[in-house]
């Protein structure tokens, strides 16, 4: 009788000590997550860049990929079955480019580092990238309330980048050159 007793009592406790967090699970190790946007290519290559500045670029160079991929799908003759659901997803990657890319900035000023060519290529494509989607809002295509909203979240997106850039571009002015008296 004793026995059972000190069994409840044990298995008891065990669970008291599970609920209230006494004993954990053991700790499962979680990757870090792909950015759903992105191929497993493409992320490979954003997680093996070195440096903000080299991330900038390729975040650009994605966005870039998308938009065009966006205006093709647009003008097709013979769309896909599933084409709004196709534009919308593009337009959302897009924007999860520029977004990325202008996240970049904050992470060059804390490590300090001199990130100027890469903004200035995230200030000028923004600007082309900025036109082009104007100019999409201004003669919608067709499945137009399929990217509406994700269209103007990508105007949205694209005009902070280019703010971002520029007001760290002021920001971030490389050191001054000191000359060698002679």
């Amino acid at each position: 009788m004793l026995g059972t007793a000190m069994r409840i009592a044990s298995i008891l406790c065990i669970g008291w000590m599970l609920a209230s967090g006494v004993v954990a699970a053991p700790a499962r190790v979680v990757p870090q997550e792909k950015k759903e946007y992105l191929t497993d290519s493409e992320a490979d290559k954003i997680r093996d860049a070195n440096n903000p500045s080299d991330r900038i670029k390729l975040y650009v160079s994605y966005a870039d990929d998308r938009l065009k991929k966006f205006e093709y799908e647009l003008t097709r003759t013979t769309p896909e079955r599933r084409r709004g659901e196709i534009l919308n997803g593009l337009m959302n990657a897009y924007s999860g480019c520029v977004d990325d890319a202008a996240d970049q900035i904050d992470d060059a000023k804390e490590k300090q580092l001199n990130i100027n060519p890469s903004l200035k290529l995230l200030e000028s494509k923004g600007k082309q990238f900025l036109a082009q989607l104007e100019k999409i809002d201004q003669s919608p295509g067709p499945d137009v309330d399929s990217y509406k909203g994700t269209l103007e979240d990508a105007i949205e997106a694209t005009k902070d980048a280019i703010s971002d850039a520029q007001k760290a571009q002021k920001e971030m002015l490389p050191a001054p050159v000191r000359r060698n008296p002679s």
